[in-house]
């Protein structure tokens, strides 16, 4: 069964405990822990598939397991002055009406990850794996490969948040409808 397991559930308090203490061996430490739970995730869901034991719950969890990996990081890295926080908040807000949207669906069915919303995933995931490398990855205005994935990041999240509120238009309107 897909579920919230047990690397994912401590990797994350974890990856950003080390991101707080001092010295490139905590810092090194976090980025394993990260890569970990990131492969951890992708790894159940290979298997879930490929032994057909996908789950209701397994598709409703999986994408918060990412998400909590995500945000955290992400939400730790601006605190430590290395991701940018505008960055940080289109991908929170896409998140959250995401799951918000999911929430809405009828009948508690659920409404699976799209292709897009794995490689937004990807996308962002990738983007951390190199910020966590180099805590100097995005400078502001100067062109880095950390501001260009930065900016592929939003791109993707913005585009696959459409795309999941385009493919799912159904639900909103059945809800209007009801009221």
């Amino acid at each position: 069964m897909k579920n919230l397991n047990i690397p994912n559930r401590l990797s994350v308090p974890v990856c950003v405990l080390l991101l707080y203490l001092p010295g490139q061996t905590a810092r090194t430490a976090a980025l394993i822990v990260f890569c970990i739970a990131a492969f951890t995730d992708f790894l159940d869901g290979q298997i879930a598939r490929r032994q057909h034991i996908v789950t209701t719950f397994g598709k409703f969890i999986d994408p918060v397991a990412d998400k909590l990996l995500v945000l955290s990081t992400m939400i730790a890295l601006c605190g430590l002055g290395e991701f940018p926080a505008w960055a940080c908040i289109v991908v929170l807000f896409r998140e959250l009406a995401v799951d918000g949207l999911r929430l809405a669906s009828q009948q508690g069915s659920v409404i699976a990850a799209g292709k897009l919303g794995k490689i937004k995933t990807c996308t962002q995931l990738l983007t951390l794996i190199l910020f966590l490398l180099d805590g100097r990855a995005y400078s502001g205005s100067e062109f880095t490969v950390g501001n260009l994935m930065v900016w592929l990041v939003v791109a993707m999240t913005l585009w696959s948040g459409i795309d999941y509120f385009w493919k799912n238009r159904s639900v909103l309107s059945l809800k209007e409808e009801t009221k």
